[in-house]
């Protein structure tokens, strides 16, 4: 009971800054990014701080595992190169009982895993385009300049306009040319306000009683519409692909799907928590081996084996995605791959002894 205490206050004590690092180099990433882009004035100030804490809270499941992964190996590879563990063997301990502890202290997070990746996770990537959405709907007002002439979205749409309101919402005397495949049309109005459809996701200027004028590229016949109000499209909504929303869907909603799509993101954030469980069993594994005692080749060879484990469960994920690979499939093989490389390190060093044995003799 006191040596697994011990092993869980090893692993403990440096998971507690392995997870504060990535979660700085993932969060400082993205800060600075949007620091860029509220530099750019795509981006209110803000919302930089509530943006990247939501990103951070998204991306908790992915770093969790692989933070208990390397904490485990740091731990157990400090434990076996100072002959700690040696000296517990030979008093009596038994090599389980560095596996038990282990998987009692990542049962543990395997539970934090959980919450996290099947409720925290979804409801921050929900929040994040959330405020992506009231981002892309502040943009076209921020970035817009009196007495100027300014693009928007992505038709060759440029607008002008003599006096605005402080918060760009309202403005005076606006001109707005739009360049069509068939049309060539020219608005003018005494005043236009920002309007967005949160229904349809869509962002609008809504012109009042003005003038239209169109016509062909190349003609000459022009047509003059009055109106009372006109609205034109500025920026299309629903920019984020359909990676970002399956991320913000509710764990029940993908219960009761059977789309491939959904089949894969749901054993997407199980993965996690069974990467949670199985890789600290292999860092066990590995401190038997003689590299685990040098703690930096232990620490690579976790790494790379987690970039393998984890490529492999992308793609898994795309080709369940595109029903390539049949659900029963999916990225349980690659589970199961996982837990037989286990089952392997454990055996490694009983076999290196008796091949010993028999070179001996």
């Amino acid at each position: 009971m006191i040596l697994r205490r011990y092993i869980h206050r090893e692993i403990a004590a440096r998971l507690g800054w392995i997870i504060g690092l990535l979660l700085l180099i993932v969060t400082g990433h993205r800060f600075i990014r949007y620091l860029g882009e509220a530099a750019e004035g795509k981006l209110p100030a803000e919302l930089i701080i509530r943006l990247a804490l939501m990103k951070a809270l998204a991306t908790l499941p992915q770093l969790l595992p692989v933070a208990i992964f390397l904490a485990a190996v740091a731990a157990l590879s400090r434990l076996a190169r100072d002959r700690e563990l040696t000296v517990v063997s030979a008093a009596g301990g038994m090599r389980r009982t560095q596996l038990a502890a282990a998987l009692q202290f990542s049962l543990l997070c395997s539970v934090l895993v959980f919450i996290c990746s099947f409720f925290i996770a979804p409801w921050a990537a929900e929040k994040t385009q959330q405020l992506k959405a009231r981002t892309d709907a502040e943009s076209l007002t921020t970035g817009l300049r009196a007495g100027r002439f300014n693009e928007l979205g992505e038709d060759n749409q440029v607008l002008y306009m003599e006096r605005a309101a402080a918060n760009g919402n309202l403005m005076e005397n606006v001109f707005l040319r739009a360049d069509g495949r068939d049309t060539i049309s020219v608005l003018n109005s005494s005043r236009a306000r920002y309007l967005r459809q949160d229904v349809v996701g869509q962002n609008y200027i809504l012109f009042e009683n003005g003038r239209r004028y169109s016509s062909s590229p190349n003609g000459l016949d022009y047509r003059v519409t009055r109106y009372k109000t006109y609205a034109v499209l500025v920026k299309r909504g629903g920019a984020q692909g359909g990676r970002a929303r399956l991320e913000a869907l509710p764990t029940a909603t993908l219960l009761g799907s059977d789309q491939p799509e959904h089949a894969a993101e749901l054993q997407w954030r199980l993965s996690f928590v069974l990467s949670s469980l199985l890789l600290p069993s292999l860092a066990v594994a590995m401190s038997r081996t003689a590299f685990g005692e040098r703690t930096y080749l232990a620490i690579c060879s976790a790494v790379l084996v987690y970039v393998i484990y984890s490529n492999l469960l992308s793609i898994s994920k795309t080709l369940l995605k595109r029903a390539e690979l049949p659900s029963l499939v999916g990225l349980w093989w690659v589970h199961l791959l996982l837990l037989s490389l286990i089952a392997l390190a454990f055996q490694f060093p009983r076999r290196r002894r008796r091949a010993r044995k028999m070179t001996a003799t």
